[in-house]
Order: structure tokens, then C-alpha cells, then sequence
């Protein structure tokens, strides 16, 4: 969706970049994940950006299967669902929103993701898929997997 291309990078986060990177793109995401926000104008009026970037947006992303187009029974109007794909974009909004209630909200965090079961706070950290272990931002190191092609 982005008007620019990261073909010569071999990177996962650039690729997704290239789907969920452009303003407003996340939030549209987010109403849909968290506000329950189905239909084109609720989206319009929640997030009061134009028309235009609203209907390429929604089309970007079922385009790219995050988002599926339906009606519902009885309704004129179309409405956009999340797909598992689009779902599974929760751990990135939530990641994204812990930076902010750190580096961004001066007057403190504005909302708080919580266990629909027993009401915790949701938290996202780094573990080890060996040992099990959380571990820091430091301590993770990189090695080149079956999808590099031999760019670096």
C-alpha cells in the first residue's frame, strides 16, 4: 500500500511495512480490533480522516487479507471484518500502544488492554522459546533464516 517499495530489502518488517505502514492504517486496524468498528462510516467518523484515504485503506487491506468486505442480512451497507490474518495484527497495536504509554502519553496511559477472564493487565514480553526465559531487548541476537535470499 505504501507508494514506496522496500524491494531491495529482505526484511519481514519492511514487507509489512509495505501493507500496515501508511498513516492511519494501524488505527483503522485498531477501531476494528478493539472498537468493534464494521462499517465504512463509523470508521469516517471515529477517526475523521477523508473519504479518499478511508476507502484506499479499506481496499489495501482486502486486497491483502486483512479484511474482508460482507453485508450483512437485510443491510444496503457493506461492512469490513477482520480476517485471522487482520487479527493478528493485536500483539502489533498492543506492542505499539505499551511504546506510547512509555515514550508518548505525558498525562499517562489513555486506555489499558486487559484478560477478558479475570480482568489482568495484558503484557507483552520477550521469551525464549528454549528455555523459557524473559529476556531483554539485549540479550537477542540475529542469524539469517530460509527466506534470505542472499541480499543483505
Amino acid at each position: 500500500m505504501l507508494g514506496n517499495s522496500y524491494e531491495g530489502q529482505v526484511c519481514s518488517a519492511a514487507r509489512s511495512l509495505e501493507v500496515v505502514g501508511e498513516r492511519w492504517s494501524l488505527l483503522i486496524i485498531r477501531d476494528a480490533l478493539f472498537g468493534g468498528v464494521t462499517r465504512f462510516s463509523d470508521f469516517l467518523r471515529r477517526l475523521g480522516l477523508a473519504r479518499n484515504v478511508l476507502a484506499a485503506r479499506l481496499d489495501g487491506f482486502v486486497e491483502a487479507g486483512i479484511m474482508e468486505r460482507f453485508s450483512s442480512e437485510g443491510s444496503a451497507y457493506q461492512e469490513y471484518r477482520l480476517t485471522e490474518k487482520g487479527r493478528d495484527l493485536a500483539r502489533v497495536i498492543i506492542a505499539l500502544t505499551d511504546w506510547g504509554d512509555r515514550w508518548a502519553a505525558p498525562s499517562g496511559r489513555p486506555i489499558i488492554y486487559r484478560h477478558v477472564g479475570c480482568g489482568g493487565e495484558i503484557e507483552q514480553h520477550l521469551v525464549c522459546s528454549g528455555c523459557r526465559l524473559l529476556i531483554e531487548q539485549d540479550q537477542v541476537g540475529i542469524e539469517l533464516g530460509p527466506g534470505m535470499t542472499g541480499a543483505a
